[in-house]
């Protein structure tokens, strides 16, 4: 007989100051903030003055509202549309979870064009040097998820399913730990040791559309999808269906790199 694993009882809520209450998932968003600032920082000391100090404060500031504003926007709008038509500020409620990745690319990206305007940078170069940064705080955010006892996995037999208090009697994936170990471990060591082999200016944010596309499909198939989204096509979700252009684009983005390297503007420019 298996016995399955039931989910441990985590207290959202971190810790309380009066009446302030900091939630773990909050939390999970700065360790992996603090994360990328501490990272950047290391990799602008090694780039010769090419990244100043400043410089990696403002972009990580920047891609930081990017990754709020859009992620919440981006959820409220695709997963949650008919709630935020019936409650307004539902929009504002982020401590409750609730951010799409997607939505969260989006922000980031136009945080990245703005940054990259502000301080003359090919939008590329800026891109190459952010993408490696973000897996930590992807993976910290799938741990906050579980410990929301959120986003779990479809029913299983598996020895290792989890029985969810609020989605049932039944053992289920943890998809959340599944997109951990691809999203947070195995997309961070790919894009950094592809990072150090110097690849043409493009290559490296292609990796990361390619890689993050392509865990988030397969993780796709083992999550349960949202009540209110369903199935698409009878088998696919709104994440595969959202994913799947992030590889086709990456793909285009890595061939443009290594066969025509000058179309991302001018590849003497030193990267850090």
């Amino acid at each position: 007989m298996i016995h399955h694993l039931v989910y441990p009882h985590i207290d959202p809520v971190a810790f309380s100051l009066g009446p302030l209450h900091v939630r773990w998932y909050g939390l999970m968003y700065l360790v992996g903030i603090g994360f990328a600032m501490l990272l950047a920082n290391a990799r602008a000391k090694r780039s010769n003055g090419f990244w100043t100090s400043e410089q990696i404060s403002d972009l990580v500031f920047y891609s930081f509202l990017g990754v709020i504003l859009g992620g919440r926007i981006g959820y409220v709008l695709i997963y949650q549309w008919d709630y935020f038509i019936a409650n307004p500020l539902y929009l504002f409620k982020i401590w409750t979870g609730g951010m799409s990745f997607h939505g969260g690319l989006i922000g980031v990206i136009l945080a990245m064009w703005l940054f990259g305007r502000k301080n003359s940078r090919h939008f590329m170069t800026v891109a190459d040097f952010v993408a490696p940064l973000v897996p930590f705080g992807l993976g910290a955010g799938r741990i906050g998820n579980f410990i929301n006892g959120e986003l779990w996995g479809r029913v299983t037999d598996m020895p290792w399913g989890v029985i969810y208090p609020q989605a049932g009697p039944l053992p289920r994936h943890p998809s959340e730990i599944y997109e951990f170990t691809m999203e947070g471990v195995l997309l961070f060591i790919i894009l950094n040791l592809y990072w150090k082999r110097n690849p043409p200016r493009g290559s490296v944010a292609g990796m990361f559309l390619v890689c993050y596309g392509l865990f988030r499909f397969i993780a796709e198939f083992f999550r349960q999808p949202d009540p209110q989204m369903g199935f698409y096509f009878h088998y696919f979700t709104m994440g595969q269906i959202l994913s799947a252009p992030m590889i086709l684009i990456g793909l285009t983005f890595i061939l443009i790199a290594h066969r025509k390297p000058g179309w991302f503007g001018n590849s003497s420019e030193e990267k850090a």
